[in-house]
């Protein structure tokens, strides 16, 4: 196998009924530590129940990201929380899911852009101490330029929302009846 295959590979590991987790790629038990490593390493996995085969790989995330929030500092605040327990049985769940994946993708996006930015200007003489100063320093400006794109992801949205309203209402203004309500028409 060369070296592309094997990193293109699911590792695939087995949780066994005392909540032991097997690597078969290392033929070795690990701990959710080791699972949140493979995360941060960005290598791909799977984890199985070893009797029923049932696929448990969000459930050991999630347990990952509650260890995770319990200690330290924690990234998710109670109101942020309780806003996403909201969205389950929602008609919007799925579009909430993708809306949060794909802003948490732009973030990334944005932080490998300011990496590769402060790497061209500094070089390597950015260890990562001197990045985490750096990075403390520039927290306000940052928080500010993701407050923006989150006011105008909003105002996007507003926008794209107003447009489907529109649409719908010329779709059934053909139609005998009016099942939507004019637009701005008080009553």
């Amino acid at each position: 196998m060369t070296q592309s295959q094997a990193n293109t590979t699911t590792r695939l590991i087995k949780k066994y009924p005392n909540r032991r987790l097997y690597d078969t790629h290392t033929s070795a038990y690990v701990t959710l530590a080791d699972v949140k490593q493979l995360v941060l390493d960005c290598e791909e996995f799977k984890v199985v129940d070893a009797k029923s085969g049932e696929d448990l790989t969000r459930s050991i995330l999630l347990q990952i990201i509650l260890e995770e929030e319990s200690g330290g500092v924690p990234m998710f605040s109670p109101t942020m929380l309780s806003q996403i327990i909201r969205f389950y049985g929602h008609a919007m769940q799925g579009v909430m899911g993708s809306y949060l994946e794909k802003n948490i993708q732009a973030f990334m996006d944005i932080q490998d852009r300011m990496t590769e930015q402060s790497k061209g200007m500094y070089g390597n003489q950015f260890g990562p101490e001197a990045w985490a100063q750096f990075m403390s320093v520039q927290s306000p400006m940052l928080q500010n330029m993701m407050n923006n794109y989150v006011d105008q992801s909003k105002n996007l949205f507003v926008q794209m929302q107003d447009q489907m309203q529109d649409q719908t209402r010329n779709m059934f203004s053909a139609f005998p009846f009016n099942p939507v309500p004019p637009k701005d028409k008080k009553e």
